[in-house]
């Protein structure tokens, strides 16, 4: 109440409008691997930093240069020899924002320290995660480079387990793939992925076949050519090629150009994710969505394959397929967790609305923190709660025809707490959603209609 001291006027505005939720930022992804640099002085090691263009994360990371052999002597019949690239980040930050990627963190790995483990180096990049309150999506980049599969693997069960305990973060895994069958990598990644805290991520197989260019350059390339029947050894840059073989050196150059970047899927299914999120909603699957910069994928997948990705009766772990259809290009084919066997947290779609529904909750409601634990402050929470979750699902994040069927929002003495809960200082608010599931099965049924007379 004010205390009026003056006799006169006075205006007093009235707040009759209940507090708001802001839906926070689904798909802000976190990579981690390997830079050129990291800063001016290399101060962003392990430090996580947000970049919001290519241009952005190539000015504080750099590129990379690949190395390159050219076998010139018969120079109708060039041999380039490019050897698989050491730092994947480059190339996997043009596939994000080709596929949608906006804004993302960066977490870069120290290549040049070569006493710490390579295992070691991801823990502490994932641990530095734990206080960005930003990320809601995981992408070991160069993980699936390391040394030892082993470490790759406990490493991606480190991920996991990083989700759970920040509860609103998704982790996006790539299935190393062998030269052996697609069997043996599925059932490799299943032995060794563990079977803790799957809800939190998806897997996704085979690698994409890109159309993003090797990065070099010139005094990087190795050219062995001929000289008068003599055999000699310059780079690409060298004056000797430049200028003084001008054919030669065009050809090696469009030779090298013809020749695309085969990359792991996760870092284009994170661009995948933030354009679905910005243009659908969280709640729809990144699923039969056609992937930008992808000539196709690496292995054709069958029928029966796609079949032992998607449903696996011993483990439940379902690994996500991206195909190629005639007419259509290369889609992701699937929108299942590693949780393939709960009824709960099976889909994509479920596991992150929850976490955009729990975490813009919880920031919503903070204002209530040492208010009055009464009826009034209850009411209150229970509006703001209630508005925010009859928007999405005017917005078609939750099913039920009418609003009670879609979600229910319940506190109160009695209902949700009691009268020890008040002591303590509990408002105990309990918020129960339908979310809608992605329709994974078409299931069309024909029969005969028999001739009328």
């Amino acid at each position: 109440m004010n205390n009026f001291k003056t006799p006169g006027v006075y205006i007093v505005e009235k707040s009759v409008l209940p507090d708001s939720v802001s839906g926070v930022s689904t798909a802000i992804p976190a990579f981690i691997g390997y830079t050129e640099k990291a800063g001016v002085n290399n101060e962003l090691y392990y430090k996580p930093t947000r970049v919001t263009s290519l241009s952005d994360y190539v000015s504080r990371f750099g590129t990379t240069a690949e190395t390159i052999t050219v076998d010139a002597k018969v120079e109708q019949q060039l041999v380039i020899n490019i050897e698989e690239p050491k730092k994947l980040m480059p190339y996997g930050m043009q596939m994000f924002f080709a596929n949608g990627g906006e804004s993302c963190y960066i977490v870069a790995l120290d290549g040049t320290d070569s006493v710490t483990e390579e295992a070691a180096k991801f823990k502490a990049a994932i641990d530095a995660l734990e206080l960005e309150d930003e990320p809601t999506l995981l992408v070991l980049v160069d993980g699936v480079k390391m040394e030892k599969v082993a470490d790759y693997y406990a490493v991606c069960q480190q991920a996991l387990a990083h989700c759970n305990k920040i509860s609103n973060r998704f982790a996006i895994l790539d299935v190393i793939e062998t030269a052996e069958d697609t069997k043996t990598d599925l059932d490799d990644f299943r032995d060794k992925i563990g079977n803790q805290y799957l809800q939190y991520s998806a897997a996704y197989y085979p690698y994409l076949q890109t159309v993003v260019k090797y990065q070099y350059s010139d005094d990087a390339v190795d050219v062995v050519y001929l000289e008068n029947g003599t055999e000699k050894t310059a780079t690409l840059g060298d004056e000797a090629i430049k200028i003084e073989r001008t054919a030669l050196y065009s050809n090696i150059k469009k030779g090298i150009a013809n020749r695309n970047v085969t990359l792991p899927p996760a870092t284009a299914i994170a661009g995948l994710y933030a354009a679905v999120d910005r243009d659908r909603g969280v709640w729809k699957a990144p699923a039969n969505i056609s992937m930008n910069s992808v000539v196709g994928p690496t292995r054709k997948l069958s029928e029966e394959e796609n079949d032992y990705m998607n449903v696996h009766e011993l483990s439940g772990k379902s690994v996500n397929a991206i195909r190629s259809f005639t007419g259509k290009g290369t889609l992701v084919w699937g929108a299942r967790t590693l949780a393939g066997n709960s009824n709960e947290w099976r889909y994509v779609p479920v596991r992150r609305l929850f976490n955009f529904v729990e975490e813009s909750i919880q920031k919503a409601t903070s204002y209530a923190v040492f208010e009055p634990n009464t009826a009034m402050t209850w009411l209150k929470l229970k509006t703001t709660v209630e508005s925010f979750l009859e928007s999405i699902w005017r917005q078609g994040a939750l099913a039920g025809d009418k609003a009670e069927d879609a979600f229910f929002v319940q506190v109160g003495l009695g209902t949700t707490m009691t009268s020890q809960d008040v002591l303590e200082g509990r408002i105990i608010i309990r918020v129960g959603i339908a979310a809608v599931r992605p329709a994974e099965f078409i299931i069309i049924e024909f029969t005969h209609k028999l001739q009328q007379a």
